[in-house]
């Protein structure tokens, strides 16, 4: 069986790598993906088109009215599409805002930029008509309630402190019904989340130890489980993922704790559209690793050595995107300028596509429709 598969899997590829692309393929699209450039002297959105047999292909590049860092930033979750994806709100860590664009079927528009309610802001997550982004420069988060045109509000009283000073956050988000946000924070290995009232507004910071150090990224399975990375610290093939059922007062329960990917660095999560498969992208093994999600919250690594797919030499993968149908996987790879793409067959089984290179090293976030 497993033979066949491999058989089975290595044909796709060629299909997909190897063919002059045909008369009705010409000027089709499977998607968009968008990624940022976090350069210091002007931080831009770059889009591009899936296109059948030819990869990624660059349609529209878009200032954002800030500025970047130029450098890595530690995070998941700088760039995302709301969850109607007609918007697409990005970080401009070095200006201390965020931007907010209206995805229409030919480009993005520009359609606000406000002060992000801290400093360097770096992640930021979209649930309804609330916005929040986590501000790594200030360990804190801040709200704001996004209008039917894309404008931004500060959220009255939204502002909160994290666990504490120089907690190294890397990524925010909601809980899967929006009234809870999650915060992870490497320094401290702490995983802090905050309960939501009726109007978004946050409680108190409410303080978890993570099961495995170094917490980074994060997403939810179909379950509604909480599933971490733990890049510990960046040792060798040491890295983990780990599940937790959220309580109501914002405590996190463990269900699964610190599962080896036996790969180093696994620092982003993304789940497959039927949320029983989740991948990181390992940033010191050029790889990625996929977990199965059972309903009691247990993880079971797909593969013995770790290695769902191999990103190539050179490569240190980063963000993750998935297309909304769930047919296309997308990493990011900063170090050496590019964007990969795999099919995602029957939610699991990743095939390599042409992707596209020689974009900037500084690239931060990526979202995909």
């Amino acid at each position: 069986m497993n033979r066949l598969r491999r058989i089975l899997l290595v044909s796709l590829v060629a299909l997909s790598t190897s063919f002059v692309t045909p008369a009705w393929a010409i000027g089709f699209s499977l998607g968009k993906v968008f990624t940022m450039t976090n350069a210091a002297d002007g931080n831009q959105i770059l889009v591009f088109d899936h296109q059948p047999f030819q990869g990624l292909i660059q349609t529209d590049t878009v200032d954002t009215g800030g500025d970047g860092t130029g450098a890595g930033l530690g995070n998941q979750g700088g760039l995302v599409l709301s969850d109607d994806g007609h918007w697409l709100i990005g970080v401009n860590a070095d200006s201390n805002s965020i931007s907010v664009f209206l995805v229409r079927r030919r480009g993005i528009h520009l359609v606000d930029t406000v002060d992000s309610g801290g400093e360097m802001p770096i992640s930021v997550t979209q649930h309804h008509h609330l916005v929040y982004v986590l501000n790594a420069g200030s360990d804190s988060i801040a709200g704001f309630t996004m209008a039917w045109n894309g404008k931004l509000t500060p959220l009255a009283d939204s502002e909160r402190e994290l666990s504490g000073m120089g907690t190294g956050p890397a990524q925010i988000g909601f809980s899967p019904l929006g009234d809870m946000l999650v915060v992870t924070e490497k320094a401290t290995n702490s995983i802090t989340t905050f309960v939501l009232d009726d109007n978004g507004v946050p409680g108190s910071a409410v303080v978890n130890s993570s099961e495995g150090p170094t917490p980074f990224g994060f997403a939810f399975d179909r379950y509604g489980h909480l599933l971490v990375s733990e890049a510990a610290g960046g040792a060798e093939n040491a890295s983990s993922l780990s599940s937790y059922e959220m309580m109501e007062d914002g405590t996190l329960t463990p269900l699964a704790s610190s599962v080896p990917t036996t790969e180093t660095a696994a620092c982003w999560v993304e789940t497959s559209r039927n949320g029983r498969f989740a991948f990181t992208t390992n940033t010191g093994s050029s790889s990625i690793s996929e977990f199965k999600s059972e309903p009691d919250g247990s993880l079971m690594l797909t593969n013995d050595d770790g290695v769902a797919a191999t990103t190539g030499e050179g490569s240190s993968p980063i963000d993750l995107a998935r297309s909304r149908n769930g047919r296309f996987l997308y990493a990011l790879s900063a170090s050496n300028g590019t964007i990969l793409a795999y099919a995602l067959i029957a939610n699991r089984w990743l095939v390599p596509l042409p992707g596209v290179a020689g974009l900037p090293t500084t690239l931060n976030g990526m979202a995909a429709l």
